[in-house]
């Protein structure tokens, strides 16, 4: 059952679409085209929530009349009744379920395609092994999926694996696929170095980043620039030295200042400091960029110890737990072989869930 909140929510959504309805077929609504058009678009947007909340209005209604009949004196009247009911539940559990689906924002960065990192943690050569198993995995998972996987870099084990591989995955919804892998992965077995049969256990780190389109250059809006004129200094001639042909240009928002006084001309001073000044500003927001993507590599991978597990791979059981819902399949062979499926719908369920509680939420 849906919450009295997200009910509230729909019952508003309703609203606000005949709202638009009337607002749409006011004469003079077509008169402000771009308003139109914005109009149009939250139409359109709504119009599924809202036809899918008249279902379920509608069904519960039915179901309410069909359990009334239940008291009815004719016993083939409450046999039906019973069997409408039946129907009419499994078909609110389906209305309910796609009104979830619709209030649950999507990620702003599904659809993107990926950067998969996999780093051998703790375990020395055993690490390494574990983690060319991982990559093996996730490119059979690709594959599965018709993704392309482009190996970027990699810095082979002494022993095979890998210390670290980093690939680009480019597809459809990529980065919704794999964006659960992110943490450290955990393997107990017996190494092929190990002689006398014990079990070890090693771990490597998985990191999933959205791929974002690079920054481009910096536009700089002349509103936040102050200009500075003054004498140029130094070697040049005498119309150098004896006009305000220097410019200094100063960025407000960031305070950045950039200054050039060695052409004659005021304005090809200006255009080279504003050359210079766009520049430094659009390396400043790369490397912010930059900054963003290692914090939150950081975040995603924690330290590569063994005690920091999302998933433990266990080989002599077989099993693949996944440590954040608490699920152990003993199908270690098929997951290996790129069977992910079986680990990442069950996380996108629960992660479903947990955005539909929280928006439940007073």
């Amino acid at each position: 059952m849906l919450s009295a909140s997200i009910i509230a929510k729909l019952d508003d959504v309703a609203r606000r679409h005949e709202e638009l309805a009337l607002l749409l077929a006011e004469p003079e609504a077509a008169a402000d085209r771009t308003r139109y058009a914005l109009l149009m678009k939250e139409f359109a947007e709504l119009a599924p929530i809202t036809a899918a909340h008249g279902d379920l209005k509608r069904r519960e209604a039915e179901l309410h009349s069909a359990q009334a009949l239940l008291d009815d004196d004719d016993a083939e009247l409450r046999e039906l009744a019973r069997a409408d009911i039946d129907a009419l539940n499994a078909e609110l559990k389906r209305t309910e379920r796609e009104l979830a689906g619709f209030l649950v924002p999507p990620d702003e960065d599904d659809a993107c395609d990926a950067f998969l990192e996999i780093r051998a943690g703790t375990g020395g050569d055993e690490a390494a092994l574990f983690a060319g198993d991982l990559f093996r995995m996730y490119a059979r998972y690709a594959d599965r999926r018709g993704w392309r996987l482009e190996r970027l870099s990699e810095r082979p084990g002494e022993r095979g694996g890998y210390k670290e591989v980093i690939s680009r995955v480019a597809g459809k919804d990529v980065f919704s696929r794999l964006k659960f892998e992110s943490g450290a992965h955990r393997v107990q077995r017996v190494p092929e170095t190990e002689s006398a049969g014990r079990i070890h256990t090693s771990a490597c780190t998985v990191a999933v980043l959205p791929e974002q389109p690079e920054v481009e250059e910096v536009e700089i809006d002349p509103k936040a620039l102050r200009m500075d004129t003054f004498r140029a200094s130094g070697a040049g001639g005498q119309h150098v030295n004896k006009t305000d042909s220097a410019v200094r240009l100063t960025h407000l928002p960031t305070g950045i200042s950039v200054e050039c006084q060695d052409e004659r001309s005021q304005h090809k001073n200006r255009a080279r400091a504003l050359s210079l000044l766009s520049a430094r500003l659009t390396a400043q927001a790369r490397a912010a960029q930059r900054a963003e993507r290692a914090e939150t590599r950081r975040n995603l991978v924690g330290s590569g110890d063994r005690s920091e597990r999302i998933r433990t791979y266990n080989f002599s059981e077989r099993r693949v737990t996944d440590h954040r819902i608490n699920l152990a399949l003993y199908r270690l062979d098929d997951i290996l072989a790129g069977d992910l499926d079986a680990l990442v719908e069950p996380l996108a369920r629960e992660h479903h869930a947990d955005q539909l509680a929280a928006l439940g939420e007073p």
